[in-house]
């Protein structure tokens, strides 16, 4: 564990505690589920960006249609093959990125979609890359919407996280959150699987209509 100290015009908490390597190295639901809460800080020239993790996703390798890998190895998803602790970064639609991080050992195809997250700090640089959106609600809501405010594109893929652009740190207070357990969103195949995961009433999630679709809930 690396504690670091920034001054607090850098925009994040003044001390905070970057997620070991190891953290990803767990099977892909406990990082899913223990990612929310976490903040995912962004480096750009001279000054941060950040966000608290609110809602994820897990894609769990070849036990998971809806998952890259879950049919073979390709030039695409090769990355979801290494080491968690990596960033997975795919396009869609053709216009829209998605930011993964890779989890469990090498070989596993595991990863996880972070969906959305509420703003902490570069307010001001995310609206500029969103300059149509009029509600800061509506700035990070969802996959696309969280790439295309925090700058992400093609370029971090493959990436280690806590190398330099991106790291993931511990919430520094000691809150404990309820966590929604759903189905997924937006798929064809995999969509019954209830791996989706979200923090209870938390306004920056995305696709409000569908969160009354809840299976469970849990305390952490």
């Amino acid at each position: 564990m690396v504690n670091r100290e920034l001054r607090a015009k850098e925009g994040v908490p003044g001390k905070y505690e970057i997620l070991p390597r190891e953290f990803f190295f767990k099977d892909t639901m406990t990082v899913a589920k223990e990612l929310l809460g976490k903040y995912l800080i962004k480096k750009e020239k001279n000054y941060y960006i950040s966000g608290r993790i609110v809602e994820t996703e897990a894609y769990l390798g070849d036990n998971d249609p809806a998952c890259h890998a879950y049919r073979s190895i390709t030039p695409r998803n090769s990355v979801m093959f290494e080491d968690g602790g990596k960033i997975y970064v795919y396009f869609i639609y053709g216009n829209y990125y998605c930011f993964n991080i890779v989890t469990e050992r090498k070989g596993s195809g595991s990863a996880v979609l972070i969906r959305a997250v509420e703003p902490y700090s570069g307010l001001n640089y995310m609206k500029k890359r969103r300059p149509e959106v009029r509600s800061v609600y509506d700035l990070t809501n969802g996959p696309a919407k969280f790439c295309l405010a925090f700058g992400i594109d093609r370029r971090y893929n493959g990436m280690k996280l806590n190398n330099g652009n991106f790291f993931i740190v511990k919430n520094p207070s000691a809150e404990r959150i309820n966590i929604v357990i759903t189905r997924r969103i937006g798929l064809k195949e995999g969509a019954d699987y209830p791996y989706r995961f979200f923090i209870k009433n938390n306004p920056f999630v995305s696709n409000h209509r569908l969160n009354k679709e809840i299976i469970s809930e849990i305390i952490v």
